[in-house]
């Protein structure tokens, strides 16, 4: 059985940020929090920075005067580890180094009782290296928060080799009471959201370096997917450095594994000290307002004289197409049974991505991007063959004017941008599940919450298909020639179904 914790003394390290977030809510949730940080004052500091911030959110009527006073009176700030002899869970939020966090557990055991729980915040490293010379290493388990911590729901609980479940379990259920939404998963590189949520930064990167995209064109696109922020703004807001850090890390705890490859194209930044908004500029320069990613392009309207129009495929996305012809006045048949979504104009055609370039498929073809939001004013990239006419160039955006979308051109590569973006999270989900780290459901719901993502990889994959994505997997890794497209086993099993 458990361990009910939702009434025992705990004393948090580290009183930065994160430490103090973490402070808050258990204070908040009856806790007595004993908060300690190695700089002399500190954590009497943060308590008093902690006090202002409450103060606001009273006078903005988010919480009460009651609720404020009991969050103060449950934090006791202490000057030394033994002044918390009497914890039953600590919970260390302190820098990220492997031989720190080790010393400090290590002093730890000779503070507090042998059934005492330790918790590690840590984001990247090892729970099962962390444990790596306590005397009782069954009870040291990984609480990874997200920033804000009073705001963000996610919990990831993190078991080592030797991790007692049970230990696991009572921290589960702790952070359930404290209004979190806790997911287990096993400790491996990057637990569940910075390994999964690699390839998002990823994809967007070796697009820029390739020259397919600019920038603005990808964010625009991948906020038109439903994702609250675009990769290249969101890495500016993280900064250079820390998202190059984790990259690194997790490409070297992965034994160079080169799906995890690092970017030349941050790289750079990072040498440069283009950090993104702390230092001013990265992608986007931040000296001015925020930055626009909108790039408005002129295209002509689409040919009313043609004299063979046919859409192709069946399902939403050709019945929104349909709507959006008849309400322009085009004439039109329909193929339903073809084995491809697009448009068909007097013998040239508009394909949606199946991965492969628009160039292997013809002269005169366009491909355009996978289309997860259906309505409105759709940003899509698109690319038409490097063989194509010039003047079947210029007609492609009016046509996808006309289809419904706000087409993007961009250079022709397999998988375009959101379709080789989501699939690739897909792809690393679908691994993470493979090798026991998580349960499907536990992805989903660590990527909605930790991450904000409009759906889950798996609810992704529920929609677009397996057999779609593994096609587009492979196309992309047939023409990089490289591991790093390379099919998870979970998924290519499946798609034989």
């Amino acid at each position: 059985m458990s361990l009910d914790l939702s009434k025992k003394p705990i004393l948090v390290i580290g009183a930065g940020i994160m430490g103090t977030g973490i402070a808050q809510v258990a204070a908040q949730f009856g806790n007595t929090v004993y908060l300690f940080d190695s700089k002399e004052q500190a954590a009497s500091v943060a308590l008093k920075k902690l006090s202002e911030s409450l103060q606001k959110l009273v006078d903005k009527s988010k919480i009460t005067g009651e609720q404020f006073n009991a969050i103060l009176k449950n934090i006791i700030p202490i000057d030394q580890i033994s002044e918390a002899a009497s914890a039953e869970l600590v919970i260390e939020a302190i820098v990220e180094n492997l031989s720190i966090k080790r010393s400090l557990f290590q002093e730890l055991e000779t503070v507090v009782s042998a059934q005492c729980i330790l918790a590690t915040n840590t984001s990247s490293i090892s729970v099962t290296a962390i444990a790596n010379g306590l005397k009782h290493p069954e009870r040291l388990v990984g609480m990874h928060f997200f920033n804000p911590v009073p705001l963000m729901k996610l919990v990831e609980v993190i078991s080592g080799l030797e991790t007692n479940p049970l230990v696991a379990e009572s921290i589960f259920q702790l952070a359930t009471v404290w209004g979190k939404v806790p997911v287990y998963a096993r400790s491996t590189p990057g637990f569940i959201v910075n390994r999964i949520a690699r390839p998002f930064y990823a994809e967007s990167l070796a697009l820029i370096q390739e020259q397919v995209a600019s920038p603005q064109v990808i964010d625009t696109c991948l906020k038109a997917a439903g994702f609250r922020m675009g990769p290249c703004e969101l890495m500016d807001l993280i900064g250079h450095d820390t998202n190059f850090s984790v990259t690194s890390s997790v490409y070297e705890a992965n034994f160079y594994d080169k799906r995890f490859t690092p970017s030349i194209v941050q790289r750079d930044l990072v040498d440069g000290g283009l950090l993104g908004k702390k230092s001013g500029r990265g992608f986007y320069s931040y000296t001015t307002d925020n930055p626009s990613t909108n790039d408005q392009v002129n295209t002509q309207p689409a040919d009313s004289a043609c004299k063979n129009l046919v859409l192709h495929g069946s399902g939403p996305l050709v019945d929104f197409f349909i709507q959006n012809l008849d309400r322009a006045g085009f004439v039109h048949t329909r193929k339903s049974h073809s084995d491809w979504v697009g448009i068909e104009i007097d013998g040239k055609t508009i394909r949606q991505t199946t991965g492969e370039v628009a160039t292997a498929l013809g002269e005169d073809v366009a491909v355009f991007d996978l289309c997860l939001n259906i309505g409105g004013d759709i940003a899509i990239a698109w690319a038409p063959s490097i063989r194509a006419s010039q003047a079947w160039i210029e007609q492609c955006p009016g046509w996808l004017k006309a289809l419904g979308f706000n087409p993007k051109q961009i250079q022709d590569s397999p998988g375009l941008i959101v379709a080789r973006t989501i699939a690739m999270l897909i792809n690393e989900a679908a691994d993470a599940v493979q090798q026991d780290v998580c349960t499907a459901t536990a992805v989903d719901q660590a990527m909605k919450l930790g991450v904000n993502y409009p759906q889950g990889p798996f609810e992704w994959l529920h929609s677009w298909g397996i057999k779609p994505v593994v096609k587009l997997l492979d196309s992309l890794s047939t023409f990089y020639r490289g591991e790093r497209y390379r099919v998870s086993p979970w998924l290519r099993i499946r798609s034989y179904q």
